[in-house]
Parts: C-alpha cells; sequence; structure tokens
C-alpha cells in the first residue's frame, strides 16, 4: 500500500522450471526487457467501501504485454484472491483464482 493504492509484484514463477530469467518482450510501457519475476504487474488498486475489493487499478498480463482495468475480492479466509481483467467494463474480461502459497 501506498497513498491509498495498492500494487502487485511477481514474486515467483508458478512452474517448477521457471528459472527467473524470463522476460517481458512485448510490453511496451517502462517494464520491457524487465525480468517478469520482481515486476510490478497490478498498480492503482484502491479498496473500496465493500473492505475485501479493490478496484481502479490496472493489470499487465506479460504473456501479451498489455494492459487491463483490474478488480480483485480477498476471499473470505483471505487465502484466495479473484483477480479480474477487463476492457471497458467488467462483462468483457477474464477471471483467475490466485492462491496464497506458504
Amino acid at each position: 500500500e501506498n497513498a491509498g493504492e495498492y500494487s502487485a509484484i511477481v514474486e515467483k514463477g508458478l512452474l517448477a522450471t521457471d528459472t527467473g530469467d524470463a522476460v517481458c518482450d512485448k510490453c511496451t510501457d517502462e517494464r520491457k526487457g524487465q525480468k517478469i519475476v520482481g515486476m510490478t504487474i497490478a498498480k492503482h488498486l484502491k479498496k473500496s467501501a465493500n473492505s475485501n475489493v479493490y478496484d481502479s487499478g490496472e493489470i499487465l498480463d506479460p504473456e501479451n504485454g498489455k494492459t487491463y482495468k483490474c478488480k480483485m475480492t480477498l476471499g473470505a479466509n483471505g487465502n484466495e484472491l479473484e483477480v479480474r481483467g477487463f476492457i471497458g467494463f467488467s462483462l468483457l474480461g477474464r477471471s483467475q483464482t490466485w492462491k496464497r502459497v506458504e
């Protein structure tokens, strides 16, 4: 959290074969050529009146280099985060569930 805005940084790859050397070749901003591990992929998220929802942000898909509007909802147990990236309004997008790892 910084000045009421939240962000997400990639801490490690998901696959056992991920070496941490992959870079974002398709990014078009300052992240072009930057290693994905350590990269800020979501930013400008603001906590809404519903304490489990963070919205009004943006998220980067490092596979295609595109940035989408973003909304994140923290699960009741605090171990799951529903991440929704979309174009325009929330109906035109896709969701992923991120799970906390120990």
